[in-house]
């Protein structure tokens, strides 16, 4: 009996951590792969390289792995680890030779953790969304870290590296391999804590949790704290591996990180996993690179592998006869079954079941209720889409002020207009998806690829606009269609999806142009955008068609009454007989079609394509929206506050780049800005 019991306790144990022993024989297989496909057998060397390699990875992921358990998010883990090397590296110098490895190393673990506090303060007591927040705080910080160090350079002391690239145990242990294990010992002990128990208790089930006693609010805040110490550790790692320092060094991790955390089996939404198949996720990465460059496969690749391993992991862990998937399967073939019978409601015939209200026989004895005025109809739109203008007004009071006669100069809003055009064009798509409850990550490689593509094709030749732009917008589309497949048909979260979407894009952008877009812009769309028509920039008239036109489909056509359906309630609006699924993946199809016009437009604008020419756009897409007055969380908002949120932050813009303040303060602005208008707003959604 007692065998039998002891047998069962192992049985049970292995059910609860399938997902982290999955991890593990992943990472033992790829092992050996790399063993069979190496020219010589391992060696230590290579056990050690791979540790160093991965283990600031694993640090990062840990961190993550806890905010994720507790039901969040955190985009500001790869902007942390670069604000901790930036702090090392331009604090240390030659006198620090013998610097305490101690005192440094609680210094980058304090930083992160002041981060983590910011982060906690606004999620876990002011109850603002964990991705608006994080993805503030990570403009914000990468601000920060460029007004530390503006490039790459300084100096970190060989002592850090001597300790942490070492080894602990000569020809047995590499030190990365003990700094992990120290880690996952003190996780193992905090499992086990009243924080540990709640921390899986408020992932879980945030209510029930409360209902029980468990303070919800300062157990998210302990977990971003704690998170920001990992990344401010891995932050010091990093800074101990390169010996130098680089403003950008842990932006290009962010990808990597969630991988690593899907890989090792924590469950996306909370309450689930734990960072031992975390830290087995990274280095099953770290594998997959490097068996890619064994077998000679472009370096440019990894981000491609990085994004479609996160969306196969977040697959695998979400297959389930509950899963979305599997209702999907579902419900297509029952419809399949009625269509073969006839039963479709498309099938039936057209009759007009519609009731016949009392209103309607109101207005034909003439007592029907008199149509309200302007102002009340549009009551709430005017309330949260005003402040954007009257913001607007007081920075353009500000540049007269500070620049000169500018509001009398039709120079300074003809250039205006012309600087707004991207932002007022990426509110439209980003805009329709935050209605619906999502958002979209993937438009920095977007409008980078889409110009790349332009660029390529057209090189200088307008008759090449004629096939040059329908391609472009068509592989657009495909991106928005796999964007809101994955969303819709998959059940991933809009996050994940649109996150490894940007990484594979990335890649994409990297294989097509070989590290080095050619091409260039065709005469008639540098006319279009830098020219002038009658002593107007034409596109600033192609601006207000479009203001109109987007003004008109989210206001006063059908697709925009359904998407601000979903938006307040996806159950109710399905409920009503609306097809939510095409709705969404039209509204992320709509989103990267406006991605592809501001890549095209800006390759027009600057004369060329460049890598990385949409990384600036990201947040302002997201902050026109915020600051014109829409929920974070959809269903409210209006096209036209967002374009007075564009207007706003482009006269913000102007008026930053008339000053000495550096260029670094722009990001930090935006991420404030939008911290504000989610603060500001938060209150007013309407029943």
């Amino acid at each position: 009996m007692g065998a039998s019991n002891w047998l069962g306790g192992i049985g049970r144990s292995a059910a609860r951590s399938r997902a982290t022993l999955v991890a593990i024989v992943v990472f033992a297989f790829l092992f050996l792969v790399t063993d069979w496909i190496s020219p010589g057998p391992i060696t230590y060397f290579d056990v050690s390289f791979l540790a160093s390699g991965g283990t600031t990875l694993a640090l990062a992921a840990i961190g993550q792995t806890l905010v994720i358990l507790s039901g969040g998010f955190d985009l500001s883990a790869g902007a942390v680890i670069s604000l901790v090397n930036a702090v090392l590296a331009a604090n240390m110098s030659m006198t620090d030779m013998d610097a305490s490895v101690v005192e440094w190393t609680a210094i980058g673990i304090a930083v992160g953790m002041l981060v983590g506090a910011f982060n906690g303060i606004f999620i876990a007591f002011l109850r603002l969304q964990p991705i608006v927040v994080t993805l503030s705080t990570m403009f914000i910080v990468q601000g920060g870290t460029l007004l530390i160090l503006e490039q790459p350079g300084g100096f970190v002391a060989p002592t850090l590296g001597a300790v942490y690239m070492g080894d602990a145990v000569p020809n047995l242990l590499p030190a990365p391999i003990l700094l992990l294990g120290i880690v996952l010992l003190l996780w193992a002990w905090l499992k086990r804590t009243r924080y540990g128990l709640a921390l899986y208790a408020s992932g879980s089930d945030p209510a029930s949790a409360a209902a029980i006693g468990i303070s919800v609010p300062w157990v998210r805040f302990a977990t971003y704290v704690i998170a920001g110490g990992l990344y401010g550790l891995a932050g010091v790692f990093i800074s101990a591996q390169t010996g130098s320092g680089d403003p950008l060094v842990g932006n290009s991790l962010l990808l990597s990180i969630f991988a690593a955390v899907v890989i090792g089996g924590t469950r996306l939404g909370g309450g689930k996993g734990g960072p031992v198949g975390s830290v087995f996720g990274a280095f099953t990465l770290m594998i997959v690179v490097n068996i890619l460059l064994a077998l000679n496969v472009s370096a440019y690749f990894s981000t491609v592998a990085e994004g479609g391993v996160l969306l196969l992991a977040v697959l695998f862990a979400s297959l389930s006869r509950d899963s979305v998937l599997a209702e999907q399967i579902r419900q297509g073939l029952a419809a399949l079954r009625a269509r073969s019978v006839g039963l479709l409601v498309t099938q039936r015939p057209k009759v007009d079941r519609r009731l016949a209200f009392a209103a309607r026989r109101g207005v034909e004895t003439g007592t029907a209720t008199p149509v309200p005025s302007f102002l009340k109809r549009n009551v709430e739109t005017i309330r949260y889409a005003a402040p954007a203008y009257v913001a607007l007004v007081l920075v353009l009071i500000a540049t007269q002020f500070v620049l000169g006669n500018v509001l009398t100069n039709f120079s300074y809003w003809n250039a205006l207009l012309v600087l707004s055009t991207f932002l007022a064009i990426l509110a439209l798509g980003q805009g329709a998806v935050i209605l619906t409850g999502g958002l979209d990550l993937s438009l920095p490689w977007t409008i980078a690829l889409s110009g790349i593509l332009l660029a390529g094709m057209v090189r200088g030749s307008d008759p090449a606009l004629v096939y040059a732009l329908p391609l472009v917008f068509a592989v657009a589309a495909g991106i928005g269609l796999m964007n809101g497949i994955g969303v819709v048909m998959l059940g991933l979260s809009p996050i994940v999806v649109t996150l490894a979407m940007n990484g594979i894009l990335q890649g994409a952008a990297l294989l097509y142009s070989n590290g080095t877009p050619s091409g260039f812009a065709s005469p008639a769309l540098r006319w279009f955008m830098t020219g002038y028509l009658g002593g107007v920039t034409p596109v600033v008239v192609f601006l207000a068609a479009f203001v109109i036109g987007a003004t008109v489909l989210l206001g006063r056509t059908s697709f925009g009454r359904r998407v601000y359906a979903i938006g307040n309630s996806l159950e109710a609006a399905r409920l009503s007989g609306v097809r939510t699924g095409r709705v969404v993946i039209a509204v992320y199809v709509l989103s990267a079609l406006c991605a592809a016009l501001v890549g095209i437009l800006l390759t027009g604008f600057s004369g060329q394509a460049s890598l990385g020419m949409g990384d600036d756009y990201l947040l302002p897409s997201i902050a026109v929206v915020v600051v014109g007055g829409a929920l974070i969380t959809g269903g409210r908002g209006h096209y036209l506050g967002m374009f007075g949120g564009a207007l706003l932050l482009t006269a913000l813009q102007t008026l930053l780049a008339g000053t000495t303040l550096p260029y670094a303060f722009r990001a930090i602005l935006f991420g404030c800005v939008v911290l504000a208008a989610v603060i500001a707003l938060r209150e007013r959604r309407t029943s």
